[in-house]
């Protein structure tokens, strides 16, 4: 039997309250309909707003936590100037000729590179003529031999030749 209330609106009996008779709880047709379309109800909804705001929170506090760090053992050594002014300043040491042990130009030294295993390498220019038709091979620094103001550089028992045969070094772009 369908029922009415004082508006008009159909009612029917509610799930929760089945009865032979009258419906001893009115849920009306369109509100039944409604919550069928959002498919979860508001007590549930509250539920899962609450987890996902708290594992939000929750990513948050990981995220933002200070991370320990592990000590780096640095160790710092005291330089001695007086040795280290003795030193070499490769912005003065480029653009030098190099010489072989017979005091013959060999080529000029073009740059200095450290290696990432820290090693020191002589760039060289050699071969062309004024820079014309030259080539750049790399040389141990070890290698180098450099008096004492730091104006002549010699590369010992190397040729023009040699030097000319080695890989050509070319700059990474």
């Amino acid at each position: 039997m369908r029922s009415y209330d004082a508006s008009g609106r159909k009612a029917v009996s509610c799930a929760k309250h089945p009865g032979a008779g009258r419906a001893r709880a009115v849920c009306y047709a369109a509100d039944r309909n409604r919550r069928r379309q959002q498919g979860i109800d508001a007590g549930t909804r509250g539920f899962l707003t609450l987890a996902a705001v708290m594992m939000a929170l929750g990513l948050l506090l990981l995220v933002a936590a200070p991370k320990s760090v592990l000590s780096q053992g640095v160790q710092i050594v005291k330089v001695d100037a007086s040795i280290l002014g003795k030193g070499y300043r490769v912005s003065k040491l480029t653009g030098r000729t190099v010489t072989n042990d017979k005091n013959e130009d060999i080529g000029k030294l073009d740059d200095v590179i450290v290696s990432q295993d820290r090693v020191l390498y002589a760039v060289l220019q050699v071969g062309g003529f004024l820079g014309l038709g030259s080539r750049l091979v790399a040389v141990p620094y070890s290698s180098l031999v450099i008096d004492d103001t730091g104006t002549k550089i010699q590369l010992p028992g190397a040729t023009r030749d040699e030097l000319k045969k080695l890989a050509e070094f070319k700059y990474p772009a």
